[in-house]
């Protein structure tokens, strides 16, 4: 006997498809304490599909909840690299209608969607479902209705794409929804594909997945990511497997620097003080034919980083000098002496409080770089016996840095720099690197992301807020607490942890009990002298640190404490070091203005490892 179109569509309706229904935001139903927000993400309201008509069933046996239930993703447009937040809880209603609590991040991305929530730019929801089973239940001409009687929602949404509004976050769906369907990535029934589409499609993802790691090499070519592109190329290795070798590699692989290859003793040889000399008497043919080599060294450091200095380049090779060789040089322009003075790089470091915290600083840098961060990773599901666990993939984006200049001066008087010693070099050296150590410190901290001001930890979106009170609050244990409870409830409570706060917090906080009439206060004393310690934490001071912040009546008399991770706080430093000396402008005096640039940038790896009180009152 023949069969019916509608037999034969039973028949071919296959399990496993995927499936997504879009439905609207409510902003009434949003928590912006908790950054939750209600959403009703599915009814029984019929749907049309090109295969039939579609009823969920939403009896407590047909509907799959594990998956949302055991924390699903919150998404943006489906994209499991966009992950944004986390599903809560999820349930059933008794008016059969399917309903979740979800959460969002604080990173940066989550931020910028949860404000988007909150100011109604954001408004329609999505949910993707799996069928698993459906029932043929009736048959009217040619249409067919479905129950699916089998279905597991696997994901939440974000979408674009305009929804039904009467079931959305917060509505009770009592009016008949009708809901859309935005993608179908598999369709229910679908005639098999024949073997020439087959070579199509094959080919067609070949030339992607080779476009695709391509381009990733070239993105990551300062690593040799173009080699391992091919390779991955002819090994037909994934885009995904391919991302997670390049973070492997790019993790051992040094980045190359401005390093202008001298030697040790060639290094050793040059003087910073003797070059110093030399700008600051500039008719002075001794002086500039002393400083022969150096006039030298930096111009090798102008052809590789591409561009001219404002005076003189000093060489990365000698700032990570060490300075300890009691030998003259040839021209005997340095008096024997067993003086032992660090790099500059390491008086650089020595000059800032940041340091102790264990700041990542990426030196000798050359042209921009982007370090890859993994945003998201693969999910474990409980599956039965002989089912298969859904495909996920790990997630990744970029920390853009870009050279940016910071510059400073001090004053040298021309007597000192006839001086031909190694400790008038390391007093010099030092000089210059505290100089330039506390304005770096500072943007750190608190640089505006304004003009060519890199944006410190203060200023980035996505790190968590304590607030004091409406016009701020003298800090307490629970504040300090709360730091850190913010930076560990974003899973990020992990690596270097730490306070820092300025000089007027940590007077307030030695006199601040954790209870009253304890006698334990706030600020106890630390392992080192100078540092403290906060709720079993280093704490560090430095003014660096703002004391003339202002919340609500309280004008510029508030401060901020800081807590997180400091390893995922990233200062990078290009180049040589770019030395200028003015003789003119403090002419008459004796001495000279020396004026050093050095190009830098500031970026946090995830703004999620730090959170910040920003209204400390101390007086």
């Amino acid at each position: 006997m023949s069969e019916t179109p509608s037999q034969n569509r039973s028949k071919t309706l296959q399990a496993g498809s995927r499936l997504f229904r879009a439905v609207a935001l409510d902003r009434a139903a949003v928590d912006e304490a908790a950054r939750t927000v209600t959403v009703a993400f599915s009814s029984e309201m019929p749907y049309e599909r090109y295969w039939g008509r579609e009823i969920l069933d939403h009896s407590p046996t047909s509907v799959r909840l594990g998956r949302l239930a055991g924390g699903g993703p919150l998404l943006m447009d489906h994209d499991a690299r966009d992950h944004v937040g986390v599903i809560e809880s999820v349930e059933i209603g008794a008016d059969r209608v399917g309903r979740a609590v979800v959460r969002f991040g604080r990173s940066a991305r989550a931020e910028e969607v949860f404000r988007d929530v909150l100011d109604g730019i954001r408004r329609n929801v999505s949910v993707g479902y799996i069928i698993h089973k459906a029932v043929l239940v009736e048959s009217d001409g040619d249409i067919d209705t479905y129950r699916v009687t089998d279905w597991e929602p696997f994901e939440i949404s974000l979408v674009a794409v305009p929804a039904d509004p009467t079931v959305g976050v917060g509505r009770a769906a009592e009016a008949s929804p009708v809901i859309e369907i935005i993608e179908e990535k598999r369709a229910m029934s679908q005639p098999p594909l024949n073997e020439q589409d087959l070579e199509t499609r094959g080919a067609e993802a070949e030339r992607r997945r080779v476009a695709d790691l391509i381009a990733i090499g070239e993105q990551f070519k300062r690593y040799g990511a173009e080699r391992l592109a091919a390779e991955a190329i002819r090994a037909g290795t994934s885009v995904d497997a391919f991302r997670a070798k390049l973070m492997e590699h790019i993790a051992t692989h040094p980045m190359p620097t401005a390093e202008i290859g001298l030697s040790d003793r060639e290094a050793r040889q040059f003087s910073l003080v003797r070059l110093l000399n030399a700008l600051a008497n500039p008719e002075d043919r001794r002086a500039r034919e002393a400083a022969a080599f150096e006039f030298e060294c930096s111009r090798a450091v102008a052809d590789k980083m591409g561009r001219a200095p404002k005076g003189v380049f000093v060489p990365y090779d000698v700032l990570k000098r060490d300075l300890n060789v009691g030998t003259p040089t040839a021209g005997g322009h340095l008096v024997a002496t067993n003086l032992l003075a660090q790099d500059f790089i390491e008086l650089l470091r020595n000059a800032m409080v940041l340091d102790r915290l264990g700041v990542r600083m990426l030196t000798g840098l050359v042209g921009n770089i982007a370090i890859p961060r993994q945003t998201g990773g693969a999910a474990a599901y409980w599956v039965t016996e002989g089912g298969a666990p859904t495909e996920s993939q790990q997630a990744f984006d970029q920390v853009a840095m870009s050279p940016k200049t910071v510059a400073a001066f001090t004053d040298l008087s021309r007597k000192l720099l006839l001086q031909a010693s190694i400790d008038v070099e390391a007093f010099v050296r030092q000089d210059l690197a505290t100089t330039l150590g506390l304005e770096l410190e500072r943007a750190a901290i608190n640089g505006a992301g304004a003009g060519a001001e890199p944006r410190g930890v203060l200023n980035t979106t996505g790190i968590g807020d304590v607030a004091g009170g409406a016009n701020g609050a003298a800090p307490t244990w629970a504040h300090i607490v709360e730091l850190e409870t913010d930076v560990a409830v974003a899973n990020a409570a992990v690596g270097n942890l730490a306070y820092l706060s300025n000089a007027k917090v940590r007077g307030k906080l030695k006199q601040t009990e954790k209870a009253t009439g304890t006698a334990q206060f706030v600020w106890e004393k630390g392992a080192q002298p100078g540092e403290g310690e906060m709720n079993g934490y280093l704490a560090a001071m430095t003014n660096a640190v703002p004391s003339n912040l202002t919340k609500g009546t309280s004008t510029g008399v508030c401060s901020a404490i800081l807590f997180g991770n400091w390893a995922d706080l990233v200062i990078g430093l290009w180049g040589g070091l770019d030395v200028l000396v003015n003789p003119y402008i403090l002419s008459g005096t004796g001495a000279v203005r020396v004026e050093v640039y050095q190009d830098a940038d500031i970026a946090l790896r995830h703004p999620e490892s730090f959170s910040a009180m920003k209204d400390a009152l101390t007086s």
